[in-house]
């Protein structure tokens, strides 16, 4: 039975508003303008900035006060948001922390979880890394491998897992693994532990990218042991955490701003002489931005009323994604006459990343194949 999909128009309000003049001071004072910016959130990481920022309260910055939160709309979170990617902030140490782990604790973390963890996310001193994917399994999480068997006083981890961006310098991961056998229900049998990755025995190893970074790793459990209280939930309950846990990674802008600073400089290259065909791309381009945000900005809303839209957010990575990855092949074909060193530097760095834009997260396939379920077409 087809069940529709929910966009509901929502405007930022005032407060929200108000806010992005604050972190537009905050981030002029606190960038080097020397320094070229790319608005992948994935691009750039300071444990310094992450400070700063939590310094000032904007992270975690819709949970609760009781932990540090400031309880503000998760409008305010999306201008704060918004402005770090179009600014190319280094935003990688906090980024995981405060986007899903944090929301995972409070949904379905333990209060000693919370108390411990909360605290030092929002103050940008503790960092999470994300524990799904695996070696031969792409985005199919049904079919991980890695193994948790139960001990006195907790379980033993055995395995591996990849893609796992800053886990060279993150403190933690939250790891989906088997703590049952497979059966006929592929979902069932998981559950979601809090590894330190501080662990002597876990091994962490670099993978580069095709700009010769080595921000993606694979990391290998070895006889790892995790304490009962490390489990995020219920052992077992992996899945329906997981499913909660990507509606947040999958609906915010940067699922279609990482490619932002492309445009930003095209812009300004045919300021001046632009002809026709320019114009008609730039034009055309912006249409979509504006159209994604929103679309986000209605998930936003949907999430400040307590629901969790994980169909709408599944599509608007997938549409958010195709827009990354056209972005700057589109604009590399628009014909400048003599581009500046700045744009060339610009469209060099997101031409390089863009491979990764339609993979994490979940692939396009995956993410169709959520769409169709949650439109009750398969």
């Amino acid at each position: 039975m087809f069940q529709g999909l929910t966009f509901e128009p929502f405007a930022l309000p005032p407060e929200a508003e108000a806010l992005r003049s604050e972190v537009r001071e905050f981030l002029a004072d606190s960038l080097d303008a020397s320094v070229l910016p790319n608005s992948d959130f994935n691009a750039g990481d300071s444990a310094e900035f992450s400070r700063a920022l939590g310094k000032k309260g904007w992270i975690g910055i819709t949970w609760p006060k009781i932990y540090g939160g400031l309880e503000k709309s998760f409008f305010e979170r999306y201008v704060i948001t918004e402005e770090l990617l179009a600014a190319g902030a280094p935003v990688g140490c906090h980024w995981i922390a405060d986007r899903q782990t944090g929301p995972l604790f409070l949904k379905f973390g333990t209060e000693k979880q919370r108390q411990e963890f909360l605290p030092q996310i929002i103050r940008g001193e503790c960092f999470f890394s994300i524990g799904m994917s695996e070696p031969d399994t792409g985005s199919d999480l049904a079919s991980i491998k890695s193994t948790a068997m139960k001990t006195e006083g907790g379980w033993v981890l055995n395995g591996s897992k990849i893609w796992t961006s800053y886990a060279h310098t993150n403190h933690y991961m939250v790891a989906l693994v088997r703590t049952e056998p497979a059966s006929e229900n592929r979902h069932a049998g998981m559950s979601q532990f809090i590894v330190d990755l501080g662990n002597e025995n876990v091994s962490v190893t670099g993978i580069k990218n095709l700009s010769g970074e080595e921000d993606f790793n694979q990391v290998f459990f070895d006889d790892v042991f995790i304490p009962d209280d490390m489990v995020v939930g219920k052992p077992g309950n992996g899945w329906e955490q997981v499913i909660s846990e990507l509606g947040y990674e999958r609906s915010g802008p940067e699922r279609f701003l990482s490619a932002f600073r492309v445009l930003v400089e095209f812009s300004r290259e045919i300021s001046e002489d632009a002809d026709a065909y320019q114009l008609a791309l730039l034009g055309r381009l912006m249409a979509h931005l504006v159209t994604l945000r929103r679309m986000s900005i209605s998930v936003a809303g949907m999430l400040e009323q307590g629901d969790m839209p994980i169909t709408e957010a599944a599509l608007i990575k997938d549409l958010g994604n195709t827009y990354e990855r056209l972005v700057p092949e589109v604009v590399r074909l628009a014909n400048l006459k003599n581009p500046s060193s700045r744009f060339i530097d610009t469209l060099n760095q997101c031409i390089l990343h863009a491979p990764s834009f339609t993979l994490r997260g979940g692939t396009r396939e995956i993410l169709k194949g959520v769409i169709a379920r949650g439109l009750g077409l398969r």
